[in-house]
């Protein structure tokens, strides 16, 4: 088990510490397996500088593709991608 540490917005670090955003989107440039703790450093946007608020998450499910030509480059190009948390339904 390894400790990852990235960078998070402050929109999107407390999203996690809300527990609204309960998944990560990263360049796959590091190694992460699942079983790994992930901790995220809130940064200013505009310095890019450690507020100091940082929290600790444990990975999940770790899906890496450099292949996504399940999908039409047309809608792709047209549209964009989007991740999805899937919660259980009555998850709040």
């Amino acid at each position: 088990m390894s400790e990852i540490r990235k960078k998070a917005f402050p929109e999107l670090f407390q999203a996690v510490v809300d527990g609204s955003k309960t998944f990560d989107l990263r360049v796959a440039d590091f190694e992460c397996h699942k079983g790994d703790i992930l901790i995220l450093d809130e940064v200013d946007e505009d310095t890019k500088q450690p507020t100091g608020r940082f929290i600790k998450k444990k990975v999940g499910y770790v899906l890496r593709t450099k292949d996504l030509n399940f999908f039409e480059e047309e809608e792709v190009n047209q549209f964009g991608y989007q991740v999805m948390s899937l919660l259980d339904e009555d998850a709040k």
